[in-house]
C-alpha cells in the first residue's frame, strides 16, 4: 500500500438543506471509522481555525485513493482535494533501526 497526505476542504453548497448537510456529516463519520477499521484512513488532523482536514491514507494507487476511498465518502461531492503521494525518508525516526 502506498501513503497519501491528502486536504480536503468541504465547501456546502449554498441553500443546501440543513437536514441533509447533517445527514451527509453523520454518514461521514461513520465511514471515516470504517476506513480507518480498514487500514485506509491512518490520521486525521483538523489545522486549527481552517475549515479543512489533513489526513494519512493508504491505497493502492492515486486511482484506487480517488475511486474506492475518497470517492466513498458522503460529503465528498462537496469536497476538493489535494494529494500528495508519500515515499519513505531515509532519516525517518519511524524506520526501524538495524544495530550493526
Amino acid at each position: 500500500m502506498k501513503e497519501f497526505l491528502v486536504e480536503l476542504t468541504t465547501t456546502v453548497p449554498e441553500g443546501a438543506d440543513p437536514a441533509e448537510v447533517d445527514r451527509r456529516r453523520a454518514a461521514e463519520a461513520v465511514r471515516a471509522r470504517e476506513l480507518a477499521g480498514g487500514g485506509r484512513l491512518v490520521r486525521l488532523w483538523r489545522p486549527v481555525g481552517a475549515p479543512r482536514s489533513i489526513g494519512l491514507w493508504r491505497a493502492a494507487d492515486e486511482s484506487e485513493l480517488y475511486g474506492r476511498v475518497l470517492g466513498t465518502l458522503p460529503l465528498w461531492p462537496w469536497m476538493t482535494a489535494a494529494v500528495t503521494p508519500l515515499e519513505s525518508h531515509p532519516n525517518d525516526p519511524g524506520k526501524a533501526v538495524v544495530p550493526d
